[in-house]
């Protein structure tokens, strides 16, 4: 487990629509823009090797990421890199860093939230039976290829966040789940987006349409 010393004051970003990453949950990647090609290869000879995960806004970046340590790695016979990143903590934008790599880097503040780099979160109060009834009614609609098995068996922390990733909220919803402070509060926005999605008969997109 990594402490606040670990973790550095700049960072390579990814920005990448609708691909949120959190604390102590895994994103898959699959890597082919020449330029995140090099981002990769320079995590690879860092001792950290932590990228932060980030919404773009507009030309620039969205005010809070998630950064996650490179802990899969295999390159394709053309040059493609697929990866994995595991969720350290999130952290606030200051600044983007200029410099003279092809990729996009941020000076970056940890200090909103370090609970991250704790224990697992727990949700006291969560009612687990009703929420996994909507859930299940949702996953119908949504027409989402994951199975329910996985989901029961997962802790209250990796089933919120698993699903805050996985299902297909609109970009600034994701953000909002992302930026959620605690696991109570993340939770209860998914439960709003997935109650909206019910309601609508379909994704959380259509409601905002």
């Amino acid at each position: 487990m990594m402490n606040i010393a670990d973790l550095p004051d700049k960072l390579p970003v990814f920005p990448l629509p609708g691909a949120v990453l959190l604390p102590r949950a895994r994103l898959p990647l699959h890597i082919f823009e020449p330029r995140y090609l090099a981002m990769i290869e320079d995590c690879l000879k860092s001792d950290r090797r932590l990228i932060g995960m980030i919404q773009p806004r507009g030309d620039g970046l969205a005010s809070v990421g998630c950064a996650g340590r490179l802990t899969s790695f295999s390159e394709t016979e053309d040059g493609r890199y697929m990866i994995t990143l595991s969720g350290i903590a999130r952290f606030a934008v200051l600044a983007e860093v200029a410099g003279f790599v092809p990729y996009r880097r941020a000076k970056v503040d940890w200090a909103p939230f370090l609970a991250d780099l704790g224990a697992a979160a727990e949700d006291i109060g969560f009612d687990r039976p009703a929420f996994m009834k909507r859930l299940g009614r949702y996953l119908q609609i949504a027409k989402l290829g994951i199975e329910g098995s996985s989901l029961k068996e997962a802790d209250d922390e990796m089933l919120v966040n698993a699903l805050s990733m996985l299902c297909p909220f609109a970009v600034e919803e994701k953000q909002a789940l992302l930026e959620a402070r605690t696991l109570t509060d993340r939770r209860q926005v998914l439960e709003t987006l997935i109650s909206f999605a019910l309601r609508s008969g379909g994704s959380s997109d259509e409601v905002l349409q």
